[in-house]
């Protein structure tokens, strides 16, 4: 029999800006951090090895967005359950959700990493290394993989803390892994002349650190438990937990894939113009990481809002799911026009943090960043759909739309338009597939709402 508490859960009781507040925060800043690992690299590859050694890096980043593809399936599919599964007041599903999970997650890190560091050479060829980097591009994504199963930890059990109720530890544990990348990064690059290699190492070293601390936390959990005898995956519970994390796993596949894609197309067609493939490709893969800040803040609100929707709409209480969407789309808008004024204006003064005395490198870092964010203010609306729909448990809906952004809009647009117009008709495929997106995701919103109304359910 399920344990039937009669406490109160404060995600259904507490008001709802003030959840989205204490949820998103702590989580934007925790994946904000865990991009930093990647940007710091950058940077200092950037001005201690140069544009070869940051192209080197940009190769290896669409590794690290399927590594956290996998981690967030298992971290967000786990935590949507538990949420319906604690809002039906069922206990004891809920903590064979979590034990289940942990097993998952330490069998796909330790695959991740021998995948990583036997297949090197492979991958770093299909994921588009020019000539002159490829050496860099190998030595950098042998380094890394000893640090995949706990790159992979770290995603995944903040979404499941964050479910917990504490994502203010999930933060402290990022900021202490970026901190101790901060400070090893210059040691290994500059003091010991390690180059690529060195920024990889002090990668690990900050990801193992961060990663003990998340595993500290579990046998600490207060709403849900780890037991030895659900620790065994079966194969009903494990098709939940990876059915409501698909949408995050497709989300992340799909945004690997456009990295890839337009990484190749990038060395192609950058190679026709004034700028050069290193430079085209530097430039491209400079932009993503920094776009990853902003991303992070989207997954920031719609992840915070998910374990608000779940136990709400597993509780019935409708009309709260349906304030909080609304509220979250609103937030997820606002940064959306933020981060596209700062694109739009300030793109010369982000394009040196990472090459300096570089004109060439600057303008090209100006054309492209304008261009691929011409449409950004209306991004955040298709995460803050995406997550809805998944927190309710309705993950096709939820896979609808990362699907038809980067699969249905942007790959093939991209593909099209460079054919045409080259290099700037493959950064163009980006903001149309924006507009898109947006308008995609307001008609299923209000669809879904709709059906509510007249289910009587609000």
């Amino acid at each position: 029999m399920e344990n039937q508490s009669e406490i109160k859960n404060p995600l259904e009781t507490e008001p709802v800006h003030k959840l989205i507040v204490r949820y998103s925060i702590p989580t934007s800043v925790t994946l904000m951090v865990n991009y930093l690992y990647n940007i710091v690299d950058q940077i200092f590859v950037g001005q201690g090895v140069g544009i070869t050694g940051m192209a080197a890096t940009n190769i290896a980043f669409p590794l690290t967005i399927l590594t956290n593809a996998v981690a967030l399936m298992l971290g967000d599919g786990c935590a949507a359950n538990i949420s319906l599964c604690l809002g039906r007041k069922k206990q004891q599903t809920a903590n064979e959700t979590v034990s289940h999970t942990l097993t998952l997650l330490l069998l796909a890190g330790l695959a991740g990493g021998l995948i990583c560091g036997l297949g090197a050479p492979v991958i770093v060829s299909l994921f588009g290394a020019t000539p002159s980097s490829y050496k860099d591009a190998v030595a950098y994504m042998r380094s890394i993989a000893p640090g995949i199963p706990f790159q992979m930890i770290c995603p995944a059990l903040t979404a499941v803390i964050r479910a917990d109720g504490s994502p203010q530890y999930a933060m402290k544990c990022m900021i202490l892994g970026a901190v101790i990348n901060l400070i090893l990064d210059p040691v290994f690059i500059f003091v010991f002349g390690m180059g690529v290699m060195g920024a990889g190492i002090a990668t690990v070293i900050g990801q193992i650190a961060a990663g003990l601390l998340f595993l500290l936390y579990l046998p600490k959990m207060h709403t849900v438990h780890i037991r030895k005898a659900f620790l065994r995956p079966g194969r009903k519970l494990t098709a939940r937990i990876l059915g409501l994390g698909f949408p995050s796993l497709l989300t992340q596949i799909m945004s690997a894939l456009v990295q890839i894609i337009m990484n190749n197309l990038m060395t192609r067609y950058g190679a026709l113009t004034r700028y050069g493939s290193d430079i085209a490709l530097s430039v491209y893969g400079m932009i993503m990481k920094v776009y990853q800040i902003s991303h992070a803040m989207f997954v920031g609100v719609s992840s915070a809002v998910q374990p608000i929707n779940g136990f709400n709409f597993g509780a019935r209480h409708y009309d709260r799911v349906r304030k909080t969407y609304r509220m979250a789309a609103g937030i997820s808008l606002a940064i959306s026009a933020i981060w596209f004024a700062i694109y739009q204006l300030l793109p010369a003064q982000i394009g040196s943090l990472f090459v300096s005395g570089n004109d060439l490198y600057t303008e090209c870092a100006v054309h492209c960043f304008r261009i691929y964010m011409m449409a950004f203010f209306l991004y955040g609306l298709h995460m803050t759909t995406a997550s809805f729909f998944q927190g309710i448990g309705k993950p096709a809906k939820a896979l609808a739309l990362p699907l038809a952004r980067q699969g249905i809009f942007l790959i093939p647009l991209a593909f099209g338009l460079s054919a045409v117009y080259g290099m700037d008709g493959a950064l163009m495929a980006a903001p149309i597939a924006d507009v898109a997106a947006f308008v995609l995701s307001a008609v299923l919103a209000r669809t879904e709402f709709g059906s509510w109304k007249k289910k009587g359910m609000v």
